[in-house]
């Protein structure tokens, strides 16, 4: 897959997420992830849509963890999708975060949240083509 593809499928995923999906579900998770910190000690943690949203740009380009950050910081679309309120030309995170998020976001958790996706994602055409339907028949 080329980067246009790989940019063209993040678009898709961000235009998914970005409605409010992965704010909802970064709230679902972000009590379990903040278990990982400690309040008396270390920096302040990066919230656990941040992290979420870095590991998803990461995968869907397909970079290096370096080459990731490089990205977020020259596109505003991806600061947006990782819930920065305005751009920045500076980096959000050092790219040795990323290391941190892959711990703390584990497997299992990353299971569970594509689960609750997968199935809110096939809720909502449920819903949607009951809507079509029932205006069909109207007609």
């Amino acid at each position: 897959m080329g980067n246009y593809g790989r940019i063209n499928t993040l678009v898709r995923t961000r235009a998914f997420l970005s409605g409010g999906n992965l704010r909802r579900f970064a709230r679902q998770f972000e009590e379990e992830y903040a278990q990982n910190f400690s309040e008396k000690m270390g920096a302040i943690a990066k919230p656990f849509r941040m992290a979420l949203a870095a590991l998803i740009i990461k995968e869907k380009l397909g970079t290096s963890d370096r080459e990731t950050i490089e990205q977020i910081k020259e596109n505003p679309y991806l600061q947006y999708f990782l819930g920065m309120s305005s751009y920045s030309n500076t980096a959000p995170f050092a790219p040795s975060m990323m290391v941190y998020f892959r711990e703390r976001i584990g497997m299992d958790m990353v299971k569970e949240i594509n689960q609750k996706m997968v199935k809110d994602f096939t809720k909502k055409n449920e819903e949607s083509a009951k809507k079509t339907n029932q205006v069909k028949e109207k007609k």
